[in-house]
């Protein structure tokens, strides 16, 4: 058992390879699902350092070439991870549903869900699901949002070991720093996407920042839906120069904004983390052992920090609940 009197101060700097070091015992024994690993991501480096601990790592993805050369980074490194690949398409919530079924269907608990997967943009027009939702809150929030709700009653379920006695299952949602930028989320844009004046109204970087907000009020409302006998986290990883901000819309916006040099590399004097950096949080918000019972809470840089107010709402949070259980066509109840 690791006392709280003798754990590391964690910061900025912090990386995901320390907080695993330093949690390994809280780690081993259990099942993880992370979505979201494609290599060269926060996602891979944080399923990278689980996998060697974890009896079972779940990986999940829509591509499932992807996948395998995931699991083969992994293992190159970790040839006795165990590993399982899922193949889910997050913009679908028939996929979504497939998968969870499978995971279902497994005889192994699950312990914790991390919700790391997301669209960062998907164009300047507005596009359309197959199931007429607009894709970036598809993909960023009613798809995890589902996969969630879908997961919690195996999660309930499970018994997790644990050499501190902390016992109660977690679900990480990866929110982004950008979703101080923006007014909250667009329920109109979420509830009635294909209204003509959407079409003219659209933003993709607005509608970006805005499911971003998602993850922070869906962790404080699964927490309370749950009775807090499930941890929600939310998160911001930090700015991470990733293969998504190498596209030449985004990457035209952060040049405008001085983020990155007109050759397209990140300006020093801004506060970028590298990928071991920026999976840290994630790391610390899955498995410290100091937030067994801060359920809801929103971390940066490895700390519990304060979200923007339109996005720890409580009244906007049982909105968004709401408004998603219509969408998905599906009640969920957890209360105990």
């Amino acid at each position: 058992m690791t006392s709280t009197q003798t754990l590391p101060t964690f910061s900025f700097n912090t990386t995901a390879e320390e907080v695993g070091n330093v949690f390994a015992d809280e780690i081993r024994g259990k099942t993880v699902l992370i979505t979201g690993t494609s290599l060269k991501g926060i996602g891979f480096e944080t399923a990278r350092v689980i996998a060697k601990y974890a009896k079972l790592l779940i990986i999940a993805g829509y591509n499932e070439e992807r996948l395998k050369l995931s699991e083969e980074g992994i293992k190159k490194e970790t040839p006795t991870a165990n590993i399982y690949r899922l193949t889910i398409d997050l913009s679908s919530l028939a996929s979504v549903r497939k998968a969870a079924a499978e995971i279902n269907a497994l005889p192994d608990p699950l312990h914790v869900l991390i919700n790391n997967a997301a669209a960062t943009r998907t164009g300047f027009t507005l596009q359309l699901t197959a199931d007429n939702i607009e894709l970036q809150y598809a993909t960023n929030h009613v798809g995890p949002w589902l996969l969630t709700n879908l997961l919690i009653p195996k999660l309930l379920s499970s018994s997790s070991p644990s050499s501190s006695g902390n016992t109660k299952p977690r679900i990480i949602f990866l929110s982004s720093d950008t979703h101080y930028w923006g007014p909250g989320v667009d329920f109109a844009l979420l509830e009635d996407p294909t209204a003509p004046e959407r079409k003219v109204e659209f933003d993709a970087f607005k509608t970006y920042w805005g499911t971003k907000c998602t993850p922070i009020l869906t962790a404080s409302e699964v927490t309370r839906r749950t009775g807090g006998r499930v941890a929600g986290f939310s998160l911001a990883p930090g700015m991470i120069f990733t293969g998504a901000l190498e596209e030449p819309a985004v990457a035209e916006v952060l040049k405008a904004g001085g983020f990155l040099s007109a050759e397209g590399k990140p300006v020093e004097e801004h506060p970028w983390k590298t990928l071991e950096q920026g999976a840290a949080t994630t790391m610390t918000a899955a498995f410290d052992t100091r937030f067994e019972d801060k359920g809801g809470a929103f971390l940066s840089d490895c700390n519990i920090k304060d979200a923007a107010a339109h996005s720890t709402d409580p009244a906007t949070a049982e909105k968004l609940w709401t408004v998603t259980e219509k969408i998905v066509g599906e009640k969920f109840s957890f209360y105990s």
